[in-house]
């Protein structure tokens, strides 16, 4: 999952027929990239890497499985499913980690399989696509995409994301405005699945409508990680594309961005200045939210944390290489900040105009918490159609500026990913159901010490239950709100005392797509081996 932070801005039956499988290699067998493949790996409790490998990015979480399988091929994967399969234990997958709720680390699960081992990125001719294998993180694929054909996902910012869990919920990053999610480029999946006579095996399924496992592709599309089986496999191209050149067949980033920076002191916002900002922010992406909006070529993120860290950060991001950039950079900035003062913004940058994969790895390098292996974290998430009410965003200032709280890694972060190329896309094409929200929001903190676990997630519910008051403590689909982001999960949207919305979480992350992905596990999950807290259940 991708989530844009305040820390520190630049500064039932069988298989379907007609399944394809996929053979197990033989030993020594080389990948479609022509890499080696090697053996599996069992890390069991006591060796070294036990502990490395059984916690993610959110240090709360820990799991304490039987053992731990790396694997490096599709066929290790079956292997590894089939095993634990035939012995009765529970699964989780890993990728990248970065799951933020207990979902892979927890005391439920026998077996991890981490796909690490999994990594390559590489054209298959074959396909005429772009296969990224699902254990590859982020900052490898932008990589070896880029700098191989000149092409890129449209992702998100933190370079160690894996691509299984950022792809499956949808994926956003700066370039989505412009060229859609993740998930609108993707072409098709391998996933290691279980039948109902508990047979593993790797089922291919693609986006083309004669595919008798399409229904599976849609599901990956948008369904969220850990539902249906393990995706070892995806492969990108942007839909519309022809030829033979790989080039010309999925995203090609610009050449140039403008990246701008604009720091707010608190000393300058009063609670009438923060809501000025806040409901600013909020208009400008809901004016600006359609497919066709010349302004889809810039994305913003504002990071409105506790005012103990001293300021609030605007950090944008547009093609510079396409017409009007700097006027439509300075017309954004302009409206953002409009009401606020003109002694208001006192730490302003020149925006600076950088190569887009050097703009990448600057805004990655900018924000240590995305590397930082100490942290722990609680999050949660919200799509808005419309603009926050000054109440609202009053319930955001209150929070931030407590006295009895004092934590700079606590905030609300504005994300501007939401809109544009995004909404071209029917809400029923991918699982990916939110296609006409305006922008979404995290509301997150993190800290290191474990005793202060109470205070930070106490100061979060009561955060965000205040934002959500009138819609029974969660954001609603409705003419405002339109639920949460399944890449930012959240334990408490089970909890009636928390969420008091009467609205289902399974609601809040799919809406209307719900039934269909429960259709889709009873057909590839029948014996519902693939599951955690918040997985889709058998219907």
């Amino acid at each position: 999952m991708e989530r844009p932070s305040r820390r520190g801005l630049l500064g039932g039956a069988a298989l379907v027929a007609g399944a394809a499988t996929l053979p197990a290699s033989p030993a020594g067998a080389t990948a479609s990239s022509g890499a080696p493949i090697t053996g599996p790996v069992t890390v069991y409790p006591g060796d070294p890497r036990y502990q490395e490998l059984t916690v993610g990015y959110n240090q709360r979480w820990v799991g304490a499985p039987d053992y731990v399988r790396v694997v490096s091929s599709t066929a290790q994967v079956v292997a590894a499913v089939q095993e634990a399969v035939d012995a009765g234990r529970r699964i989780s997958v890993v990728s990248g980690g970065h799951c933020l709720a207990p979902f892979v680390f927890n005391s439920d699960v026998d077996v991890v399989i981490d796909l690490s081992g999994l990594d390559e990125v590489y054209f298959d001719q074959q396909r005429g696509a772009f296969a990224v294998e699902g254990g590859a993180r982020l900052s490898g694929v932008y990589d070896t995409l880029f700098k191989k054909w000149g092409v890129t996902v449209p992702g998100g910012m933190c370079p160690t994301v894996g691509i299984g869990g950022h792809a499956t919920g949808g994926g956003y990053g700066f370039l989505s405005r412009q060229f859609g999610a993740v998930i609108d480029h993707l072409a098709a999946v391998e996933v290691v699945v279980v039948d109902r006579s508990g047979t593993a095996r790797a089922v291919t399924a693609s986006r083309d409508p004669g595919d008798p496992n399409r229904d599976l592709w849609w599901a990956c599309a948008g369904g969220g990680g850990g539902n249906f089986g393990i995706v070892t496999r995806f492969w990108f191209r942007t839909p519309g594309t022809s030829g033979a050149n790989p080039s010309r067949l999925l995203v090609n980033p610009p050449k140039d961005v403008l990246l701008s920076a604009v720091g707010i002191p608190w000393s300058m916002l009063d609670r009438t200045k923060f809501a000025t900002l806040v409901t600013n922010w909020g208009a400008w992406y809901e004016g600006h939210a359609a497919p066709d909006s010349p302004a889809r070529i810039l994305s913003g993120v504002a990071s409105l944390s506790h005012r103990s860290s001293g300021n609030v950060f605007l950090l944008t991001q547009v093609d510079a290489t396409a017409p009007d950039a700097a006027r439509i950079l300075a017309d954004y900035l302009g409206a953002l900040t409009a009401g606020l003062g003109a002694d208001a913004v006192v730490a302003a940058q020149p925006a600076q105009r950088l190569p887009w994969l050097r703009a990448v790895k600057l805004i990655a390098a900018s924000i240590p918490s995305f590397i930082n292996p100490t942290l722990r974290g609680s999050s949660k998430s919200a799509y808005l159609r419309r603009s926050y009410t000054a109440a609202q965003a009053g319930a955001m200032y209150d929070a931030l500026t407590r006295t009895d709280f004092a934590n700079p890694a606590a905030a609300v972060t504005l994300a501007g990913f939401s809109g544009g190329a995004i909404n071209a896309v029917p809400a029923t094409r991918t699982a990916l159901a939110h296609r006409d929200a305006a922008f979404w929001t995290l509301f997150e903190t993190q800290w290191q010490d474990p005793a202060a676990d109470a205070a930070n997630i106490g100061w979060l519910r009561d955060l965000y239950g205040s934002v959500w008051a009138a819609t029974g403590g969660y954001p609603v689909p409705g003419d405002q709100a339109d639920g949460c982001y399944i890449n930012n999960p959240d334990p408490d949207i089970t909890d009636p005392a928390f969420n008091r919305s009467g609205v289902p979480w399974q609601t809040l992350y799919y809406k209307g797509n719900y039934a269909r992905l429960q259709q889709v596990k009873a057909v590839y999950d029948p014996r519902d081996v693939f599951r955690h807290a918040q997985s889709v259940s058998l219907p």
